[in-house]
């Protein structure tokens, strides 16, 4: 216990000195986490308008399998990045294995069903009589796409919100596709997996405060978010 709490304390003084490794770390996680979220978030926001607006064939099935990859494991995302992107797969020729790059890119896809599935239940929850007058308007589909995002904007902000969370969180698409390269590719939770297996436990405790922070700020930032959108309600 004594040990522990040792830990701890060097751990805090590590964060208090803005130790260079921690801060680069830090960082890195943060940028590339909010590359990832971006990325989906201007794809992954105007598809779920056009899924929620179009009737099709096996639209209730198609929602039922997004939201299912809502806990899909981060494992089996980085084993799917990885055979896209490998030298001998489709996407080899981008050489995005073990990069940043590619690392944004396996965040999106693993962030992408979150943001369309809470994205199309924020778009649901507006109000019938605001789609009827932009179509009576004469604006196009995407217009009133736009137009109810705007309505919707609490909500699908909530969304682009969790999905940063769940990238920054995740270990098993940035182990696997960024190889844990330090001063290159290291971030937060590899960076914990790793110090922990090697002994180091104040560094270990330190970036581990630090997540833990920035997962508390996603989540106040989320509750302001709910709290405006019951207000306005």
């Amino acid at each position: 216990m004594e040990e522990i709490y040792s830990g701890l304390l060097r751990a805090l003084d590590l964060i208090a000195a803005r130790d260079p490794q921690v801060v680069e770390i830090t960082l890195r996680a943060i940028f590339i986490s909010l590359s990832s979220a971006f990325l989906a978030g201007i794809i992954c926001i105007p598809l779920g308008g056009i899924i929620e607006f179009r009737q099709f064939w096996g639209k209730r099935a198609l929602i039922n399998l997004i939201q299912t990859f809502y806990s899909l494991p981060t494992v089996t995302v980085g084993l799917l990045v990885f055979l896209l992107i490998s030298h001998s797969g489709p996407l080899g020729g981008l050489n995005l294995l073990f990069s940043p790059t590619g690392m944004i890119f396996g965040q999106a896809i693993l962030v992408s069903p979150i943001m369309i599935g809470l994205t199309i239940t924020a778009l649901a929850g507006v109000s019938t009589p605001i789609r009827d007058t932009a179509k009576s308007l004469g604006a196009t589909e995407m217009q009133i796409i736009i137009t109810v995002i705007k309505e919707a904007r609490v909500a699908v902000m909530a969304a682009v919100l969790l999905g940063f969370g769940r990238a920054l969180s995740e270990v098993g698409v940035a182990m696997m596709i960024g190889g844990n390269i330090r001063g290159y590719t290291r971030v937060l939770t590899t960076a914990i997996a790793l110090e922990t297996s090697m002994g180091n436990l104040e560094l270990s405790m330190a970036l581990g405060i630090i997540l833990i922070f920035i997962s508390l700020a996603i989540n106040l930032l989320l509750n302001r978010f709910q709290g405006r959108k019951e207000w306005r309600s």
